[in-house]
């Protein structure tokens, strides 16, 4: 049988400080043995054992307190991934500028250990404090080896690969973002255009007129030099979905901000905020169709994944909108002709059917897209081409082109080419077909106006970049009678309760989208009124229209 000694934890402040770095930390008396007689575990038996509480703590210690004296190889030694820590680390104290530093763990969970940072950041005779949180986890490597999982996070939460924290003169002069009435725009006016900030700065900095400060900044990884190095080439350009801006930390002195002015309405945006504020893992986006200004975009999580413009998830139903236009435009449905509505219906081998099973006796697709009615679409794959939902998508709603350009990082959308049964599923929203609240708002602004018109959030005209534009229009007549569709679903259909204090010019479609391992689908809704147009999604909130359309309503009754 195996003993362990038990351990004792004190916490003190270690004596050694180089070049004014400290560390209160962890110090661990006793120790642990193994009983002799037993048979030797393998490596991976080794690697596979359960970390004790000591062998976490001990760990800790050793790390930061290395970490702490500048000893970089040391500290790197005792992570998974020695070569990537060690250069982070050095760059950590060659980049970031930063002394006095001392590291304070928090309260484990598990293998998981907070621990705070406080330093000085200074360069060129400019100093400030600067403090943050981090994290780190213990694992074992291939042997028994307690280590430090190597993350870029462990070094700052704000880091990814590639990416490096450095203290000097901004690349980029700072801004005064304004909205479309010359208001100032600021994070704390605002709390979900935070991130949208750092993206206008980075595009517009340079052409605004300002001049630079002196900042603590996360530079981000230069994705051209990762291509080169043979690396996915995961973003394609500043514009593009996966691409962040780099983000100011810490501000040692300040630049001449340059102005950049928006399209952003300062009631759209502080009704947006508002609205999600008071709810959970919500994000939404309004849009005028008539030009594609963005109006107001905001998250739930202000300080996370910006939703709203870069998110990419299944659409559900709201998908539907493209995909009848395709079949009004082949002749495969008539807005009043009937059309099959089933509790179920097989296609590419998968039984599809219908939420709570119901079905439509002698329909029309009017009724079937007013009820959101998936047989009715499902009926209809083995009529369409493998490409046809795609060439629709990209033709005439300008979706999954990969050329948006609205002025920050955003997801275009992505409607691949698939067959048989996940073909089935893409005329629904699901499949492989992703999307964020931006290009939902995109698609029913398109059908209101019947022309693709890209969404941006700065014009053009400020920088001269071209808009991105769709090879044709929908046809007249499917036009029209998809605006009707829309019409009838908000006054009579699925979005009609969500719908119903708002009058005059109105359309809408909901959306529902199940997502593996989650109990409740992500809740989708899309409507305009008059000029205005928006989508939201709130995920793990079920049906649409009962979730994200009281959303979407409210905005448009507060915006309208």
């Amino acid at each position: 049988m195996r003993k362990e000694t038990k351990v004792a934890l004190i916490a003190v402040t270690a004596g050694a400080v180089v070049a004014g770095v400290g560390i209160t930390a962890y110090a661990l008396v006793g120790g642990g043995s193994d009983s002799a007689g037993e048979e030797p575990l393998s490596p991976k038996e080794l690697q596979a054992k359960p970390l004790t509480k000591a062998e976490v703590e001990r760990t800790t210690e050793k790390f930061l307190a290395a970490w702490a004296k500048g000893d970089a190889a040391g500290a790197a030694a005792l992570t998974d991934d020695a070569a990537a820590a060690k250069a982070a680390l050095v760059s950590y104290q060659k980049d970031a500028h930063l002394t006095g530093v001392t590291f304070t763990p928090g309260k484990k969970t598990g293998a998981k250990v907070p621990f705070k940072v406080a330093a000085t950041v200074s360069y060129e005779g400019k100093s400030k404090p600067y403090t943050y949180d981090s994290e780190l986890t213990v694992v074992r490597a291939l042997g028994g080896k307690p280590v430090v999982d190597w993350q870029p996070s462990v070094v700052h939460p704000g880091l990814k690969p590639g990416d490096v924290l450095r203290a000097g003169e901004a690349g980029t002069p700072p801004i005064k973002a304004v909205d479309r009435n010359g208001g100032e725009i600021t994070a704390e006016k605002y709390p979900s255009l935070g991130n949208v900030l750092d993206g206008l700065r980075e595009k517009f900095g340079k052409k605004a007129g300002g001049s630079a400060g002196i900042e603590l900044q996360i530079v981000r990884a230069d994705p051209a030099k990762d291509k080169a190095k043979g690396k996915s080439d995961t973003a394609k350009s500043k514009d593009d979905g996966k691409a962040l801006p780099d983000k100011t930390l810490l501000t040692l002195s300040q630049g001449t901000p340059g102005t950049v002015k928006t399209t952003i309405s300062p009631t759209a945006q502080a009704a947006a905020e508002r609205e999600v504020a008071s709810r959970s893992r919500a994000a939404i986006v309004v849009l005028k169709p008539s030009t594609g200004e963005i109006l107001a975009a905001a998250n739930s999580n202000p300080s996370g994944m910006n939703v709203a413009l870069q998110g990419s998830l299944a659409p559900g139903s709201t998908m539907k909108i493209v995909t009848a236009s395709m079949l009004l435009e082949k002749g495969l449905a008539g807005i009043d002709k009937p059309h099959p509505c089933p509790k179920y219906f097989t296609s590419g081998g998968w039984k599809f059917q219908n939420v709570e099973e119901f079905e439509i006796k002698g329909g029309t697709f009017r009724s079937s897209f007013a009820a959101s009615c998936n047989t009715a679409f499902i009926s209809q794959a083995d009529k369409l081409g493998d490409g046809d939902l795609t060439k629709q998508a990209q033709e005439v709603f300008g979706l999954g082109r990969g050329n948006w350009q609205i002025g920050v990082p955003s997801f275009d959308g992505a409607v691949p080419v698939q067959s048989a049964a996940q073909k089935a599923a893409a005329l629904i929203g699901q499949g492989g077909v992703r999307m964020n609240p931006l290009n939902v708002a995109s698609i029913i602004a398109t059908a209101k106006t019947g022309v693709f018109r890209q969404p941006y959030l700065v014009s053009p005209e400020v920088d001269g970049r071209q808009l991105a534009t769709a090879p044709r229009t929908l046809d007249p007549k499917a036009a029209s009678q998809l605006r009707e569709l829309l019409a009838y679903t908000a006054t009579n259909g699925s979005a009609a309760e969500a719908m119903a204090s708002l009058g005059g010019d109105i359309g809408g479609k909901t959306g529902s989208a199940e997502v593996d391992g989650q109990e409740k689908p992500n809740g989708w809704f899309t409507a305009w009124r008059g000029d205005v147009a928006a989508a939201a999604v709130m995920q793990e909130g079920g049906r649409g229209g009962k979730s994200s359309g009281p959303l979407v309503a409210a905005v448009l009754r507060q915006v309208g």
